[in-house]
């Protein structure tokens, strides 16, 4: 199809491509290798993912278990479920504007500064609100769709509250959590685009996508899609992989 459009910057061609992704240690439009750029977006994917990850986790467990304190957060948290990560750019430059993790831990100039440097809190934040909300709503699914009579059965043969919740609940519900965590990443990893196109960027995949377009080298832009899409399904695999492994009784009880 590119040999009859016959214009590499509308749709270059498979060599030119591949040529980007089968070297790896080349610098890519003075922008560094694109397994930096990707480690670099990875890095900033995994601080927003584990602080939703964080909040999210025990929020949804306590509002599955709590029918009380679901119905009374339900509908303030359900407000910003449906805004999109990057309606939220305007307010998240205007409250943290270009602070940086090295800013908040105080980081020394030196060779770690440039890593924490790069991660700045406004792009934490458009990556936590897209992993926060899967994370949560799985959730409270999972620890509400515990059965009853487990429970009761449990308390007839003398577990504690504690026990209840340690043995019954939780293990019931994580398959759900691990899907809610396995749907969060992906989502999380989505938004890695609009944050890396927040102003102080300037490094990462997705960033590299947009400069990439500025020159009109798209088989940069193409070449960086695909390292999202091969990233993004390694993650997914690896989670697909431990529900596999660790949940196989609940595909024996459908």
């Amino acid at each position: 199809m590119a040999h009859a459009v016959k214009n590499d910057i509308i749709l270059p061609g498979i060599p030119q491509v591949w040529s980007l992704l089968s070297s790896p240690g080349d610098d890519v439009i003075s922008m560094g290798t694109l397994p930096a750029n990707t480690l670099i977006s990875l890095a900033r994917v995994f601080a927003g993912y584990i602080i939703a990850v964080l909040l999210a986790v025990p929020l949804g467990i306590i509002m599955g278990y709590k029918p009380d304190v679901n119905t009374a957060l339900n509908t303030f948290l359900g407000l910003f479920r449906s805004i999109p990560p990057l309606a939220w750019v305007p307010l998240v430059l205007a409250w943290f504007g270009m602070l940086s993790l090295a800013d908040i831990f105080s980081v020394p100039i030196g060779a770690a500064y440039p890593y924490f440097h790069n991660i700045k809190v406004s792009m934490i934040f458009i990556i936590f609100i897209g992993g926060f909300y899967p994370i949560l709503t799985s959730a409270i699914h999972g620890v509400g769709m515990v059965p009853q009579t487990l429970t009761d059965a449990a308390r007839v043969l003398g577990a504690s509250q504690v026990d209840i919740f340690r043995k019954v609940l939780l293990p019931y519900a994580a398959p759900s959590i691990i899907n809610g965590l396995r749907i969060g990443l992906g989502v999380s990893w989505m938004c890695l685009v609009s944050a890396e196109m927040l102003p102080g960027s300037l490094s990462g995949v997705g960033y590299l996508i947009t400069h990439a377009y500025t020159v009109g080298r798209t088989d940069v832009v193409i070449a960086g899609m695909i390292s999202i899409g091969l990233v993004g399904a390694l993650l997914d695999r690896s989670f697909r992989f431990y529900e596999d492994r660790k949940f196989v009784w609940k595909r024996l009880t459908k």
